[in-house]
């Protein structure tokens, strides 16, 4: 083999290796019979999620994965495939699932997550959660929570005690105590 052909594949080898590395989670997908048009879609989607989607030879990908010791990863590559990858975990997971409910042919296969191989099951688990600012926000409302309810429990309290109203403070003292 040309010795130029060979460091090209071997420079193409590292740099998927590296992008696999960086990428907080890898999806597999084969797309087969999936039209221009349906590509199109799923790239523009993927795209709106800051998630890359690029199609690699087999044999680039094989290697690329048993560099960074994903053997099983490499058994699956079959097919005609793509790789998404994302730097949100969930990402790639949540649009190419929502997609393949819609489009039955494309198929997904499996992923790394956080240096983790998982399977089929494991990627639709993912993609039901939110994005990371979701769960940041969700996370924020859990902590807010408790605060907001001692303030309303001392606006009443403020309040009963303005009106002088005596049932009012003993029914928000017992609201506090709970």
């Amino acid at each position: 083999m040309n010795k130029d052909v060979l460091a090209q594949k071997e420079a193409e080898v590292k740099a998927l290796t590296e992008k696999m590395e960086n990428a907080s989670s890898v999806v597999l997908v084969e797309y087969r019979g999936l039209t221009v048009k349906e590509l199109t879609e799923l790239r523009r989607a993927l795209r709106d999620e800051d998630v890359d989607f690029k199609v690699y030879k087999n044999t680039t990908a094989r290697r690329a994965s048993e560099n960074l010791g994903y053997s099983k990863f490499a058994e699956t590559l079959k097919g005609p495939n793509a790789l998404a990858f994302g730097k949100d975990p969930v990402a790639p997971a949540r649009v190419l699932a929502k997609f393949a409910k819609e489009h039955d042919k494309l198929v997904l296969k499996t992923g790394i997550v956080d240096g983790d191989v998982v399977d089929e099951e494991t990627i639709k688990k993912l993609s039901a959660l939110p994005n990371k600012e979701g769960m940041l926000a969700k996370f924020a409302s859990v902590l807010n929570a408790p605060v907001i309810k001692f303030a309303m429990t001392i606006k009443a309290l403020a309040e009963a005690k303005e009106n002088g109203s005596a049932p009012a403070q003993e029914e928000a003292a017992a609201e506090a105590a709970a």
